[in-house]
């Protein structure tokens, strides 16, 4: 806040210094209360498994400066002996040491002091100071530690000593990346304060013109005797801010208890709904006082919606009935690893959104909090998974080491600090566990254990588990304790789940698995499809040669279905409440069905440079009520080839194909076909499709045959750049031939320069073969395209971004930097 007085006389200066001792006495009151610091900058790094950091002592001036979040991972090279293999993606791990330097100011001195890791991969250990603060082997739980009794009171500065040990591989399935890949606060409260975590949001009431709001806080005091007069205020603010409802609570005793709770409830008249077409937020603002004193100020977002899940007709929001049409979504971010970043992971969201996603399945470990945070603006149902494994193991070094120990406490964490997002609509307690053939025993009480936790902790979300072994011998799939069935795949099974499950609920939790390469096509008809590879277990030895997989949409793997295929059985039956699609992008690790030097999956719809492949744009026409009309592939082809030409299109009722003007006939959706064919002739020219509704042209879209290709085009180009919220550019680049065609055959050597203010912070092309470092500002383009993201630098106005190809003109942009 910037406050600007003008006086014209000099008594009035007394009165100045009266409102400035008011104005900055409100202030220090206020920074008497809650406060958090991001902690992620200055940090030192060095990779190093056989020697011990954790004393203090140690000087570390010459360890690498960097900033979190950081994965270390994904800077290291390829390798095809790593001990992680494909399922990784070829990367290794290793043991990770950070340390951070710091000093707490007077007022932070007198404050209790926690330090919030989002998330470390793996098997953290922390000191302060040379005080042990703890071990946490989950990589992907939030996790806290108290530092006020250890950290120096005296301005003298801390150590903070973090070790990451990620050497005993394989312990993933896909890619898990390495360090300390999440956001980290320090958080500053008082003796008295609410609990980390510890509100929780309900409403137990939505009805027309009014809801009840019922909010829960879990209030912790460090003191030998509690202040007597503490008083609760809690405030409503709706979507505009405007303060909607209040409460007052006052003379709160909690009988010496170290944890005490107290409830209040409001009704709001008129409110906002949340869903995902009307993300509406509101905020609860809570302040805890003793006498006149501020003790802490808690703010919590979340939304008022109601939601059920029926047998019969699936899922209803605010008394709607809508289909969750979903996609599964690992954490890494393709070129940035597992280093979490705002502005990517919006990106991702938001290429989903557009392509009609309403639902987001964060598999197969809990996601980051701000993950979350922006599902919740941008309106997604979440299906909130948090194991992959439980007491049986998948991988030798996986979490069933730590399930025992660990589990109930991890899954408690998860639930607290994510049960307040209107986001999520389902608790995912685990994804094709081992347990569903190995020990029946396990099968049926695992279930019922993580169930009693989420009913303990939450109880308003219902529950399931992601099974793929359909036998009613299964004993975590018939398990009574888990509110829906969750089906991995088997659509065929789809249709008749309600004789199969009477009066049970049921939502598809992972579906398709089909492959494709970004722009690339195979001459052999789309209707031959193939089974790649032909059983999970037999090692795959064909393909193509050069790892590619054609996108026509004929390609999935024995358990899986093409995405049309799935796509339609899902939109045909009311009981199926939901889809999540594997994947929405392509991912690191898990390139199905090949091997080296194949390094990241083939499943996603967009690839994982965030470039759509063809069926995004089937889904689009399916799930949106924008104007659709995709025509594949390009038009540059041999003479004497026969091409399969495919248009995914809507609100029109048929489409017609000309090749240099010359008609090859209409069509229409045919049957449970949701695209049309031709088979034609290459004629290098033009490739034109037209839309027609009632007779009349609605749309056109147009393929050319490019010739070579003169210059270098960026697209897709933000004009800003939001330092302060470590915002990147992500910035797409094309060849382009004289008559500025796109090449869709370029894949030559591409640079990528700041030449005023920035740093390339990586590039990508989507090809899951290229073993060019992520980290390189140099890299071939795959089938026209490229992608490089872009950051600021400490002080930088404006960015200047230059890109260059041998042969080629070159291109340039400008960033402003706010």
């Amino acid at each position: 806040m910037r406050v600007v007085f003008s006086l014209c006389v000099n008594r009035n200066l007394v009165l100045l210094g009266w409102l400035l001792f008011v104005f900055l006495g409100n202030s220090l009151i206020y920074a008497q209360s809650r406060k958090t610091v991001d902690f992620n900058t200055d940090w030192s790094f060095r990779l190093d498994s056989t020697s011990d950091y954790r004393n203090s002592a140690i000087e570390f001036t010459d360890w690498r400066k960097l900033d979190l979040p950081h994965d270390w991972s994904i800077e290291l090279p390829f390798d095809s002996l790593s001990a992680g293999s494909s399922g990784t993606g070829y990367l290794s791990g290793g043991v990770g040491w950070y340390k951070k330097k710091f000093a707490l100011s007077q007022s932070e001195n007198a404050k209790r002091v926690y330090v919030e890791f989002g998330g470390i991969y793996e098997n953290s250990e922390v000191w302060i100071n040379d005080v042990y603060l703890g071990r946490r082997p989950n990589g992907y739980v939030p996790i806290l530690y108290d530092l006020t009794a250890h950290v120096h009171k005296d301005g003298e500065p801390n150590v903070m000593t973090v070790k990451v040990d990620n050497s005993k591989q394989p312990n993933s399935r896909f890619y898990a990346g390495s360090g300390i890949y999440r956001n980290v606060k320090l958080i500053f409260t008082d003796e008295v304060a609410i609990a980390h975590h510890g509100t929780f949001y309900t409403t137990p009431v939505v009805e027309k013109g009014k809801a009840i709001v019922n909010a829960r806080f879990e209030i912790i005091h460090h003191t030998s005797t509690l202040p007597n007069a503490i008083s609760i205020e809690t405030q409503i603010h709706d979507p505009t801010g405007r303060v909607v409802a209040k409460k007052m609570m006052q003379g709160i005793q909690f009988d010496g208890m170290k944890i005490g709770t107290v409830v209040q409830e409001f009704e709001i008249a008129a409110p906002r709904l949340w869903s995902p077409d009307h993300p509406e937020l509101y905020r609860g603002v809570t302040v805890l006082r003793h006498g006149t004193r501020e003790l802490d100020r808690y703010e919590t977002v979340f939304g008022i919606r109601s939601f059920g899940f029926d047998a019969k007709y699936g899922f209803s929001i605010n008394g709607a009935p809508m289909k969750i049409r979903g996609v599964c979504l690992h954490s890494d971010l393709g070129a940035l690893g597992m280093a979490f970043n705002r502005s990517a992971a919006r990106r991702q969201l938001q290429t989903m959104k557009n392509m009609g996603v309403n639902g987001i399945r964060t598999s197969h470990n809990p996601a980051a909090s701000e993950f979350l945070d922006l599902c919740d603006e941008m309106g997604f149902i979440v299906m909130n998974e948090t194991f992959d494994v439980w007491k049986h193991h998948k991988n030798p070094f996986d979490y069933h080491l730590y399930w025992d120990a660990w589990h109930e406490r991890d899954f408690a964490d998860h639930i607290k600090r994510d049960r307040n997002h209107p986001s999520l609509f389902v608790w995912c307690m685990g994804n094709e566990a081992q347990e569903q053939w190995h020990d029946p025993a396990l099968g049926k009480s695992i279930p019922r254990r993580l169930a009693a936790i989420v009913d303990s902790l939450d109880g308003t979300r219902p529950t399931t588990i992601a099974s793929n072994e359909m036998s009613l011998d299964n004993p975590v799939l018939m398990s009574t304790a888990v509110d829906l069935i969750g089906y991995n795949y088997n659509h065929r099974k789809w249709s008749t789940f309600p004789e199969d499950h009477p009066g049970r609920k049921f939502i598809v939790t992972e579906s398709t698995s089909a492959l494709a390469s970004r722009g690339q096509y195979d001459l052999v008809p789309i209707d031959a499809m193939r089974i790649w590879p032909l059983r999970w277990d037999i090692p795959f030895d064909g393909g193509n040669p050069d790892k590619s997989i054609s996108a026509y949409d004929h390609v999935h793997t024995p358990w899986g279905s093409t995405h049309e295929e799935s796509l339609r059985l899902f939109e045909a039956y009311p009981h199926i409440s939901g889809m999540y699609v594997w994947t929405g992008f392509d991912y690191l690790g898990e390139p199905t069905p090949y091997t080296w030097p194949a390094r990241s999956s083939y499943f996603g719809i967009v690839d994982l440079a965030g470039f759509p492949k063809d069926v995004y744009y089937l889904y689009q026409s399916i799930w949106t009520e924008k104007d659709v009309l995709h025509l594949l592939p390009h038009w540059n082809w041999q003479n004497g080839d026969t091409v399969d030409v495919v248009a995914y299109y809507n609100n029109a009722d048929e489409v017609e194909l000309f090749v240099n003007g010359m008609s090859k006939g209409r069509r229409k959706k045919e049957e449970d076909k949701l695209h049309v064919r031709w088979t034609v002739p290459y004629q290098a020219g033009s490739l034109t499709v037209v839309a027609y509704r009632d007779g009349i042209e609605m749309r056109r879209t147009i393929r050319q045959t490019a010739g070579e290709a003169v210059r270098l085009v960026i697209k897709n180009m933000q004009d800003t750049i939001d330092a302060g919220n470590y915002e990147l550019a992500f910035l797409e680049v094309v060849a382009v031939d004289v008559e500025g065609n796109e090449v869709p055959y370029f894949n030559d050597w591409v640079e990528v320069e700041t030449k005023v203010g920035g740093t390339v912070v990586a590039t990508d092309n989507g090809n899951p073969t290229d073993l060019t470092s992520f980290q390189s500002s140099k890299r071939k383009a795959y089938n026209g395209k490229l992608l490089a993201i872009v950051k600021s630098n400490k002080g930088d106005d404006k960015i200047t971004v230059a890109v260059h190809a041998k042969g080629l003109k070159s291109a340039s942009r400008q960033l402003v930097v706010k």
